[in-house]
């Protein structure tokens, strides 16, 4: 597979959502119904143990949403700190007229 690039099947969270219930809840085998929706059994096994683990929250789209959502808090929160800093230092470095800092 050299110079060939693998694409992967992207599903969305409808879709894993319906393959989790026929498992969980119509009480089908989740290898038959891996089968017939044409994925991998383990994939499924994986969507059903987050689909039980975090309920309707999952399956949010690309990457893990929470902790992106979380970063740019903390992003925010530190750019916010470097202004007010900035800020200060500027205030403490201003000079009177006759050259004494305050």
């Amino acid at each position: 597979m050299e110079g060939q690039s693998v694409r992967m099947k992207r599903f969305d969270k409808a879709f894993k959502i319906q393959a989790v219930k026929m498992v969980t809840e119509e009480g089908q085998k989740a290898s038959e119904v891996a089968r017939s929706l044409g994925i991998h059994a383990n994939m499924l096994y994986n969507w059903k143990k987050r689909y039980s683990a975090e309920g309707d929250k999952t399956f949010v789209g690309k990457g893990h949403l929470s902790e992106i959502v979380s970063l740019r808090r903390k992003l925010r929160d530190a750019e916010m700190e470097i202004e007010i800093l900035k800020k200060a230092v500027g205030i403490f470095s201003k000079t009177t007229e006759n050259g004494a800092s305050l």
